[in-house]
């Protein structure tokens, strides 16, 4: 049964998706058929950012009435308790953000199977909708350079870490401040979350895209700018902690 959903549902839609835009992409670059796919899943999605932005921009509004909280409650259960209730009452939905990205995660795993099954360069037939027809030719270089079904791009892993630090230092605030999911800990595991959210993911992410089919890293690369747009457009900027 997942089999078939996650062959339904994301990996042919993927696959469609690619091949089409590959057809009236004038250079039939998968590259740039991967960078048009994420804008438009980044639009798809559009409304689970912006809510997550606003729960981040709600949480910097109500932060005083937290350090009230925990000043006031020492026994971590009780605090945690009466800042999940303060969310609560003012309609913050503190993890929007790891929800945003756990949406993301079955469109990363269905790009590495479209390229690691190796459903392209060779297009096949039995899986593209009536509408998708086979372009005259499949490039799967990008600028020339990066061959998308190919892991080991060393440039795509470096710009998947620096993006996904330049975005989570943005979502998050600077050091000193504390974001809608650290507001919910104890203060050891705040500071741990803090770390790890902000040093410790990047390398991660930027080891497993240097590990996988370069179509993979350079959709969260594509995404990664598209999140930090969106957050600059929303007025958040790299602002020091007052």
């Amino acid at each position: 049964m997942i089999p078939f959903l996650f062959r339904t549902f994301i990996y042919a839609p993927l696959y469609n998706s690619l091949v089409f835009l590959v057809g009236i992409i004038p250079t039939h670059e998968m590259g740039m058929a991967v960078i048009i796919l994420t804008i438009v899943v980044r639009f798809i999605l559009f409304p689970l950012s912006r809510r997550a932005i606003e729960s981040q921009l709600a949480m910097k509004r109500i932060a005083p009435e937290v350090e009230e909280i925990k000043k006031k409650h020492t026994n971590n259960t009780e605090q945690s308790q009466a800042i999940f209730a303060l969310y609560k009452e003012r309609g913050v939905h503190p993890f929007a953000s790891m929800g945003l990205l756990l949406v993301q995660l079955p469109i990363l795993i269905g790009l590495y199977w479209v390229f690691a099954r190796g459903g392209l360069p060779k297009i096949d037939t039995k899986l593209l909708y009536s509408f998708v027809h086979v372009p005259p030719k499949v490039n799967m270089l990008f600028i020339g350079l990066i061959d998308m079904s190919k892991p080991h791009s060393i440039v795509l892993a470096v710009l998947a870490t620096l993006t996904q630090f330049i975005y989570t230092r943005l979502s998050m605030g600077p050091r000193g401040e504390q974001s809608a999911t650290e507001a919910t800990l104890s203060n050891d595991m705040a500071k741990s979350f803090d770390l790890q959210a902000r040093y410790i993911l990047p390398v991660i992410i930027g080891v497993i895209s240097f590990t996988i089919a370069a179509a993979a890293p350079l959709y969260w690369v594509t995404s990664n700018i598209f999140m930090i747009v969106q957050e600059y457009a929303s007025g958040r900027r790299f602002d020091k902690p007052h």
